[in-house]
């Protein structure tokens, strides 16, 4: 007993603890926003807003009025600036560069990562940006421009040209000079590329083989020749995969020729999975693209109404579907209850099986006997489960019906036999459904994940609404012969 008095009371004290540790939590945008709004001394402020992470200013950045804004852009160096705009969503970012004025825009632009800067200029007025470009460093200029030569689901477009390459040709003290020599305007230092006569990429070396090689170590002992890498002209859905595999903070990006262009750090490929999940998500619910807080209403509509229409046709003759069992409903309303039961599960296991698909189909090699064998597993998995939820709605709902609707032991037995033999059914073909719809779009070249998930939907309520009532057609009324 005393025992559990202590527990008790120790996590009470925990509890207590953790309790003071979320209330003394600093508030940093707060903070944040104080000094900026102080009368202090710009050189007071900047010392200040330096002892906080970028990402803690960029929360309370969103929060300051226009003039504010200004006055921290006189404030602020432009690398701490540029280090803040790595936290700020693009659209955002081009609004603020936007307010700045040329000489400013042009210096933070210069110290930005080129895929963030590319991506930025894409949000600032043509004229202003022409301006910006125009008065940057010409090398900085090339590199913008290479990046802006891609389309945004091109890998090269999330690229960037911060690395350090090395020739194949050096010794390992002359790979270290070189690296220190980069190091100076390239932070991106984990990792050297190794490059052969042609520039042609030739493998990776990790910054801690290097620095404990020896003198005597031939280089090319120390390259990684399989280390993994990307085409600048590649689309993300084709490689997004294979990067996701790979645990490297860094994978080069070459041209058509095999020399490198930049790299896709680790964090970029986060950006782009994301991105991609957010569109594909959008796509499933048969929006063309994920949609923004700040679109307009129109758009919106536009985007989403030619789905509804179809929708609607095929909502329609679900309904005329319906209205021909209607003699059935006559004699057994009570088969109505059960309805929505059939509907709900034949939809969420048709669900699952396009969520399945349409990861699959990410690989664009699949087989005909791969795809067949991804049918026919799919529709096992539907058969097992429709099996297990259909024997336990057999015994549940027979249960029911004979102790709350006082119906006979052979009635209340025959209805939830029904439902439970409709529900194995209705799963097993939504199953087949959700995996067959995709694979045909697919086979059509239409986006399968724009397509599939509506139309699956309404398929599958037209599945279990003949499933269901055709069974209860057949078994309750012509079979047995059973009525109200």
């Amino acid at each position: 007993m005393e025992d559990k008095v202590l527990q008790g009371s120790l996590a009470a004290e925990n509890a207590a603890e953790e309790a003071d540790i979320s209330m003394s939590k600093p508030d940093y945008e707060a903070e944040i926003l104080e000094i900026i709004r102080s009368n202090n001394s710009p050189r007071v402020m900047l010392e200040k807003l330096e002892d906080y992470h970028a990402n803690d200013i960029a929360g309370a950045f969103r929060v300051l009025s226009v003039q504010e804004r200004k006055k921290f852009y006189r404030i602020c160096h432009p690398e701490l600036l540029a280090e803040l705009f790595e936290y700020i969503e693009e659209d955002d970012a081009g609004i603020y560069v936007n307010e700045m004025d040329i000489s400013k825009a042009s210096a933070v632009v210069s110290e930005m990562e080129t895929d963030t800067a590319a991506n930025v200029l894409h949000h600032i007025e043509k004229e202003k940006r022409t301006l910006i470009i125009d008065s940057i460093h010409p090398e900085i200029q090339k590199e913008i421009r290479l990046l802006a030569s891609f389309d945004e689901d091109e890998i090269g477009s999330h690229m960037t040209t911060n690395c350090i390459l090395i020739s194949e040709e050096l010794t390992v003290k002359q790979a270290m000079n070189e690296l220190v020599r980069q190091a100076e305007e390239n932070d991106n230092i984990s990792t050297l590329f190794v490059v052969g006569e042609n520039d042609e990429f030739c493998g990776a070396i990790d910054l801690k083989d290097l620095i404990v090689a020896r003198n005597t170590v031939p280089l090319e002992d120390l390259i990684v020749t399989s280390f993994p890498y990307v085409y600048a002209n590649e689309s993300i859905d084709d490689c997004i995969e294979r990067l996701k595999d790979y645990s490297e903070s860094y994978i080069p990006v070459l041209d058509n020729s095999n020399k490198i262009l930049g790299i896709i750090t680790a964090q970029s490929i986060i950006e782009v999975v994301d991105d991609e999940m957010g569109e594909d998500y959008a796509k499933l619910a048969g929006l063309i693209a994920e949609e923004d807080l700040k679109e307009p209403l129109g758009q919106s509509m536009k985007k989403r109404l030619p789905w509804l229409i179809i929708l609607l046709g095929l909502g329609m003759v679900v309904s005329g579907v319906v209205s021909m069992f209607d003699k059935v409903v006559a004699q057994l309303t009570m088969i109505m209850a059960f309805q929505s039961l059939i509907l709900d599960m034949a939809g969420n296991v048709g669900t699952q099986s396009l969520a399945v698909t349409i990861r699959v189909l990410m690989d664009e090699n699949l087989t005909f006997k791969q795809k067949g064998h991804l049918v026919t597993k799919e529709m096992r998995v539907g058969l097992c489960n429709g099996l297990l939820l259909g024997t336990m709605s057999f015994l549940i709902i027979g249960l029911y019906i004979m102790i709350f609707k006082g119906k006979s032991f052979l009635f209340s037995y025959a209805v939830s036999g029904c439902i439970g033999i409709s529900l194995l059914l209705a799963m097993v073909i939504s199953s087949a459904v959700g995996t067959l719809i995709p694979l045909f779009f697919k086979r059509i070249k239409v986006d399968p994940a724009v397509a599939s998930g509506p139309l699956i939907t309404t398929v599958n309520d037209l599945v279990a609404v003949v499933t269901y009532y055709g069974m209860s057609w057949i078994l309750l009324l012509n079979v047995l012969h059973f009525s109200n």
